[in-house]
């Protein structure tokens, strides 16, 4: 009589060979995916951090025109980190509301074109916000975000010239 188990009530299971195969195969899949699949997750790292650099020219603006003072948004292409603080005043104290972020691993940025005259902040290159909510002529139009894999996303200005967008860089 048989049953479910097989003939006789002896049961078949995988042989060794055929479990080598499968993780053989496996890992062979395994190597072509992970390329693709590194390349996805810094894609992905690129994009929010292009996000977060247009999410702080937002705030820049805002700040600006709330406060009524003009607000900069500063690069620094060295120390591959950027930020945001009111313009100096007659007083020399820190701002208490100033931000500055540094970019995810093995990212850069780069200040397309700044003019010769162009705004700066501590001789860094920078975007002016004016407390009209506009920005002042003398700012940089484009910032390009470079990760390790080539990839590349700008910041840049519309064309009204009243805010800045993310574009990509083909």
């Amino acid at each position: 009589m048989t049953s479910a188990t097989g003939h006789f009530g002896v049961r078949r299971g995988f042989t060794l060979l055929e479990l080598c195969l499968v993780l053989a195969l496996l890992s062979v899949a395994a190597a072509l995916i992970a390329p693709a699949l590194a390349h996805f997750v810094g894609g992905r790292s690129l994009e929010a951090e292009a996000r977060r650099m247009l999410s702080l020219t937002h705030a820049a603006q805002s700040r600006a025109v709330s406060e009524g003072t003009p607000v900069l948004m500063w690069f620094n292409a060295a120390e591959a980190a950027y930020g945001m603080e009111a313009e100096e005043t007659r007083t020399e104290t820190a701002d208490p509301r100033a931000e500055s972020f540094a970019l995810g691993d093995r990212m850069t940025l780069t200040v397309v074109n700044p003019a010769p005259s162009a705004t700066q902040k501590k001789h860094l290159p920078a975007i002016r916000f004016l407390p009209d909510g506009g920005i002042d002529e003398t700012s940089p139009e484009t910032v390009q975000l470079r990760d390790a894999f080539g990839a590349m996303l700008s910041v840049t200005q519309t064309r009204n010239r009243m805010s800045y967008e993310i574009s990509h860089v083909n």
